[in-house]
């Protein structure tokens, strides 16, 4: 299958879900009208959606939607956890889908965003064509410590900044003590450094499933920025922490039955995960696969961002695979007819 992909800046539809509790969640659309409709759910929690994954597709094919999910994004209150569980966000995505006219729609989700992903197949599959997950991530508390403690030995010098920052003298209490921080009302000035050093930390984590090994940041990377960044960058922690304290409201075994849910209704289930993926294990694939036997796993040679060359390529053909194909068939099927 020859796979084409979008220009690097397609033109954007954007618009803004009003709820009854009171957040306005950003969605923007690209691609055919009567394009093949796919839901592009972000990660995190808290990193908002990112313009790069149109990419993925080639948009005289598709019609792909873009949320931020509540107070990420251009999503506001920014960085708010009022009324931000798992349960609001999927209440979110069935709106705008009844919002735009889509009777059921593929869904692709990264990290954080392919659980959320498995849950929303779960308890919508009839809303549900396909669920493509890049890095999936299972809400375990055996996660969240292997981010905060095990991982630590990726990155020491970023982790005791971490650490310091959260004023935390336990491991085992570091995410307890920068979700604390990062509430509403704390200190500011605390609340900003804890926020720049736990991006500091997660990135080099993640750089060192690089093969040349870490990568230290540029000096860009460590500068404070703006007032406003600043403020950004504590909204997404923010979230971050109040999901990852409360397994993001699914835990893996929940999340697993939810998978078995979506596929004894027929939704199709892929995962591409990198062999290397320092933040999500690739055993959480080894995991999906036993839950659902006949879900489409593979395994690319790659860390943990979708920016990898292996995994975008992976995901791009997985996607095509699984909708443009399918379509295909489908319209092959009613001419005929």
């Amino acid at each position: 299958m020859t796979l084409r992909t979008s220009a690097p800046n397609p033109p954007l539809e954007a618009a803004t879900l009003r709820t009854r509790d009171g957040h306005r969640v950003w969605y923007a659309v690209a691609g055919a009208r009567d394009g093949v409709p796919i839901v592009v759910l972000h990660g995190g929690p808290g990193s908002g959606s990112q313009p790069g994954a149109l990419r993925l597709f080639d948009l005289s094919r598709f019609r792909v939607v873009l949320v931020d999910q509540r107070g990420t994004g251009a999503s506001t209150p920014h960085g708010s956890v009022r009324h931000n569980r798992t349960d609001y966000l999927i209440a979110d995505l069935e709106a705008i889908r009844s919002r735009l006219g889509i009777a059921r729609w593929g869904v692709l989700g990264g990290s954080w965003g392919a659980a959320l992903a498995l849950a929303y197949a779960g308890q919508c599959p009839q809303a549900v064509t396909g669920v493509v997950m890049r890095g999936l991530f299972l809400a375990s508390a055996r996660e969240v410590r292997g981010l905060f403690i095990t991982s630590r030995r990726r990155a020491p010098r970023t982790w005791a900044k971490l650490r310091d920052a959260a004023l935390c003298e336990q491991p085992a209490r570091l995410a307890a003590r920068c979700a604390a921080t990062l509430q509403y009302g704390a200190n500011e000035p605390r609340q900003r450094a804890l926020a720049l050093a736990w991006r500091g930390y997660e990135s080099a984590v993640l750089a060192s499933a690089s093969p040349g090994g870490p990568v230290p940041f540029s000096a860009q990377r460590r500068a404070s920025g703006s007032r406003r960044d600043a403020r950004k960058l504590i909204g997404k922690y923010r979230i971050q922490a109040h999901y990852l304290a409360h397994r993001c409201w699914l835990g893996e075994t929940r999340l697993l039955s939810l998978a078995r849910r979506a596929a004894a209704a027929g939704v199709p289930l892929g995962a591409i995960h990198g062999s290397r993926d320092p933040v999500c294990p690739p055993a959480n694939a080894r995991r999906l696969l036993r839950a659902v036997p006949a879900a489409q796993v593979e395994l690319v040679r790659a860390g943990h961002l979708a920016s990898d060359p292996a995994l975008h390529a992976s995901v791009a053909h997985a996607l095509a695979a699984m909708f443009i194909s399918t379509d295909q068939e489908g319209r092959s099927m009613r001419r005929a007819a």
